[in-house]
This record gives C-alpha cells, sequence and structure tokens, in this order.
C-alpha cells in the first residue's frame, strides 16, 4: 500500500465560527443609531407626519378601501379602476362590525361618519352587483 492510502483521514475543525456568530449576535442586540435605521424613501406614499390614531381615520381607511376595491374610485396607487367585489364586501362587512363593536362609544360625529359611509357602500355595493 502507498503511504496515502494508509493515512487516516484528518477532520479540521473550524473553531473561528464561533467568534463570528458571537459577534453577530452582538450586532443584533445592538441598537441601531440614527445613521444605520431606514429613511422615509421619496417614493413613499406619505412623506409628512402621520395622522392622528383615530377612530375616525380608521373609518376613513376602510371606507376608501371600500370605495376602491368595486371601481368607484382609482386605486391612489396605481391609478387604475379595479373591480374586486369580494373585496369590498370584505371592508363593508369590517365596517359593519366596527359599528356594532363600537356602539354606545362613539361620539356624534364618528357616528354620522360610519352611518354615512355604511349607507353610501352598501348602496354602491348593491348597484354594482346589479350591473
Amino acid at each position: 500500500m502507498s503511504e496515502e492510502q494508509t493515512q487516516e483521514p484528518r477532520i479540521i475543525v473550524d473553531e473561528d465560527w464561533k467568534s463570528r456568530v458571537e459577534e453577530e449576535k452582538r450586532a443584533a442586540k445592538k441598537p441601531e443609531t440614527a445613521e444605520e435605521q431606514p429613511s422615509a424613501s421619496a417614493d413613499a406614499p406619505h412623506a409628512g407626519p402621520m395622522p392622528p390614531a383615530t377612530l375616525s381615520f380608521l373609518v376613513t381607511t376602510l371606507a376608501t378601501q371600500a370605495m376602491v376595491s368595486p371601481g368607484l374610485v382609482p386605486n391612489p396607487f396605481s391609478g387604475n379602476t379595479e373591480v374586486r367585489p369580494p373585496e369590498a364586501r370584505h371592508f363593508i362587512d369590517t365596517l359593519a362590525m366596527l359599528e356594532e363593536k363600537t356602539a354606545n362609544n362613539r361620539t356624534p360625529e364618528e357616528s354620522t361618519l360610519l352611518d354615512s359611509f355604511l349607507h353610501q357602500l352598501r348602496m354602491s355595493y348593491v348597484e354594482a352587483q346589479n350591473k
């Protein structure tokens, strides 16, 4: 037998991997500095300060989505009119659930806003289904 065939296979252990893993763990736990945090991109849909989180804002957001889904208004991001009745129905049902869950906990203005959106959306949905 030759010398190559008689030698035992050697096992090479990379001990350095442990220190690399520990370094990655420390880097992941370290809080990001202001320079490392992702900034708002120029093509972000909303560059200004966010509006306050209110029931009126939530209702308006859901109602807008409910108007985009059946094609009542164009999609604000693409500019295209899209017709998705099941999605419209989902948003209307979500608003109806919100109406039920917030009963006796809304201001008169919030109730009026929610009621008027629901009435308008339901009528538009029925009209779209009849076409």
